[in-house]
């Protein structure tokens, strides 16, 4: 959705137009309200075309053709002035994705949501056929999905028996890889209906499988392949039952004698469960479906004229962004320990009441940020707790008045996996109205996405990934900030804890070497700074072999040195609590420590009675149990939205949120502003966030100051309890 040009007009029809739903080479589709306030999509034809007599019959048959239709998964027709200087005409509006956009973000569709849209479709051409009709271009891209059900679309080059021919005798109507083998060749005859079948087979096949099954690449050769080979089905028998796939395949023969009806078609379809139209869509497209309604309530406004006077705005060029390395963009900027405290920067809601109130009669922009997370994959508690931060952060800001610009909130799930995180990023940068992205939440999706999103300039925040761990060739993403610490100074909050409350003078580090380089650099960074290193404090590291489930000989060599306390150096919480059980049985009285990836329940459950007293570093906050004012009300506001405590790294997605709103403070009431732009604000900007103080380094590194990146837990009664930030726990 596009906010309308200036030289797009106020109106047509008696319709008023609200923004641009897409533009092409016959025309431009607008989103318009009707006189009683219902949303239509307006389709006006270029006037070069409506100039040619030929060209303005098809379009007024295509109005004639698609007025007839009354059933509910074609779109009706409501109203048209095929003979005006630019003809129009106005359907209802429906805000889902067409199944190409929803194949492409997801892949294969769900058994029942390829079901429901087989047995709606077969339904829909049966009316088509019924009224003597051949739709002619049945296509992915033709079918939307609303939540009730789809809906085939574009009649444009429909055709009726004894119709005259519009298009030039030796064309070729349609689109190659959805055209029926008897289609592809000048002189193939009459359209008739097994064509739609054959293409409502490739439909379906595409959805259940993901794949064209005659491929894609040139158009000739897909025709080629069309007309001499065999579809590609594979996979198609593993995500059906075999009755629809039978079906798929039978809508696929090169001859049209044996091709199912519509009528035949749909029967099987509703056999295979797609009877009935409840929940027949995924969660992800809901997303879309909500996102595009919402948008549609809230289009982005005309852009005011130009002011005379220069702006005192200093706009950004891609260019003039620095580059750091890898290792500056990537990590905090320095040990933890030696980054001073600095007084908490202001907080932004003030700021934005006392840069609103710029009269009344002025429309308040709005502007999206984008989350992209895995919400269904096997990091979704992390994405759901991120999504939930986020919609948290929207509501308080777009609840407060008088602000210079409304948020809001646009939600991809990527599952984690790098395929589909590409995808979504590509349909995010592509999408003019997205000014910033958070996240992705997984480590494979941001390695995946980093590169599309730099490309374009695109400032995307990461939440929960740990920097170094995303490494692969980052230095150029330019516009990658990261919200958390990384591993690389891991070590900082355990030494400061041993150093200041432990007063730990000899320290034993098990080494678990299962865990590889991520336990030796541990080690290795807990031997050159020990705690009391300036009370000559020492650490002597204990290697435990990685095929030895069993702690015992590690621990007695260890406790052998006379620690004060241990340091578990690994990420396994399994292979941790054996170190505790083994510790407990030596007698060992002294701190026990660990790290983050090891803090699990499956730790708590292991280790029993001996996980007692454990302390573990993590990057993430507990608001709930923070006591600050903001983490109150954070805390208050998610319980009352969800009914829960507020999950692990969703304070930090709220304040993702709140660091990105400060920097669009800048921009006022601009009607639009630019990715690029939003980028170097956000690094010039400050945030006193729920989970901690977001400011970045002034030195081109882009590297966030870690004043309180850290936090620690200690197991009390059975369950990891909050401490608070590593350098105030005493």
């Amino acid at each position: 959705m596009h906010a309308l040009r200036p030289e797009d007009p106020e109106s047509l029809g008696g319709h008023r137009l609200l923004a641009r739903l897409g533009s092409g080479g016959m025309g431009t589709v607008y989103l318009a309200r009707a006189a009683d306030g219902t949303p239509v999509a307006l389709k006006v034809i270029r006037a070069e075309y409506a100039a040619d007599p030929a060209f303005r019959a098809r379009f007024r048959r295509e109005v004639q053709l698609a007025a007839g239709l009354k059933g509910p998964w074609t779109v009706p027709v409501t109203a048209a002035d095929t003979e005006a200087a630019a003809p129009w005409l106005a359907g209802a509006f429906v805000p889902g994705p067409s199944v190409a956009e929803a194949v492409a973000l997801l892949g294969a569709l769900p058994l029942r949501t390829v079901a429901v849209l087989g047995a709606r479709l077969a339904h829909a051409l049966a009316e088509v056929h019924a009224a003597g009709l051949v739709h002619r271009d049945v296509k992915p891209g033709n079918i939307l999905l609303a939540l009730d059900g789809p809906r085939l679309i574009d009649f444009g080059i429909a055709r009726g028996a004894g119709a005259a021919v519009l298009t030039a005798p030796d064309a070729v109507v349609g689109t190659p890889g959805y055209l029926a083998p008897e289609q592809t060749r000048t002189g193939g005859g009459e359209p008739a209906p097994p064509g739609d079948l054959f293409a409502l087979g490739c439909v379906l096949a595409y959805a259940a499988t993901g794949r064209r099954p005659f491929g894609t690449g040139d158009p000739g050769a897909v025709l080629y392949r069309t007309v001499h080979e065999e579809p590609d089905l594979a996979g198609l028998d593993a995500r059906v039952p075999p009755e629809l796939a039978g079906a798929i395949a039978g809508c696929l023969a090169k001859e049209p004698a044996r091709r199912p009806t519509a009528a035949g078609l749909r029967a099987i379809c509703e056999a295979a469960g797609g009877a009935g139209g409840e929940d027949w869509l995924p969660p992800e497209v809901l997303r879309l479906v909500a996102d595009r309604s919402a948008r549609a309530l809230d289009p982005p406004p005309r852009p005011a004229p130009a002011p005379a006077e220069v702006s005192t705005t200093e706009p950004t060029t891609v260019g003039a962004l620095p580059r750091p390395t890898r290792r500056r963009a990537l990590t905090i900027g320095g040990s933890v320990l030696a980054v001073a405290a600095s007084g908490a920067t202001a907080a932004l809601w003030p700021v934005l009441r006392d840069r609103g109130g710029q009269g009344t009669d002025r429309p308040v922009p709005t502007r999206t940020i984008a989350l992209q997370a895995d919400l269904s994959g096997s990091t979704r508690d992390i994405g759901t707790a991120q999504e939930r931060g986020a919609r948290i952060a929207i509501a308080g800001h777009n609840a407060r008045k008088d602000v210079p610009f409304r948020l809001a909130l646009t939600v991809r799930d990527d599952r984690g996996e790098a395929g589909r995180a590409d995808a979504v990023a590509r349909s995010l940068v592509a999408n003019p109205a997205v000014c910033a992205v958070i996240g992705p939440s997984s480590v494979a999706a941001v390695r995946a996405a980093a590169g599309r999103y730099t490309e374009a300039s695109m400032p995307f925040l990461l939440v929960s990934p740990d920097p170094d761990e995303v490494g692969l060739g980052l230095a150029d993403a330019r516009t990658l900030a990261a919200l958390r610490a990384s591993s690389s100074v891991r070590v900082g909050p355990v030494i400061s804890y041993l150093t200041w409350v432990a007063d730990s003078r000899r320290t034993a580090v098990v080494e678990d070497t299962a865990a590889g380089a991520a336990a030796r650099s541990l080690s290795r960074d807990l031997k050159e700074a020990p705690p009391n290193s300036d009370s000559s404090g020492t650490v002597s590291v204990h290697p435990q072999p990685a095929d030895r489930d069993a702690f015992t000989a590690v621990v007695r060599e260890a406790l052998e040195t006379r620690p004060q306390a241990v340091v578990f150096a690994g990420t396994s919480a399994v292979r941790a609590a054996a170190c505790a059980r083994a510790l407990a049985a030596a007698g060992f009285k002294g701190t026990c420590t660990g790290f983050e990836p090891a803090m699990r329940p499956e730790f708590l459950k292991a280790a029993g009675s001996a996980a007692e007293g454990w302390v573990f570093e993590a990057p993430y906050t507990e608001p709930q149990s923070a006591g600050t004012k903001a983490a109150r009300a954070f805390t208050a506001a998610y319980r009352e939205k969800y009914g829960t405590a507020p999950a692990r790294w969703s304070a930090e997605a709220h304040d993702a949120v709140g660091l990105i709103a400060a920097a669009l403070v800048a921009f006022g009431s601009r009607t639009s502003v630019v990715p690029g732009d939003v980028a170097e604000r956000i690094f010039r900007s400050s945030y006193a966030g729920v989970a901690k103080p977001l400011r970045f380094a002034q030195d081109g590194t882009h590297a966030l100051r870690m004043e309180s990146s850290a936090f620690l837990y200690r197991v009390q009664k059975g369950a990891f309890r909050y401490l608070g930030r590593f350098d105030q726990v005493k």
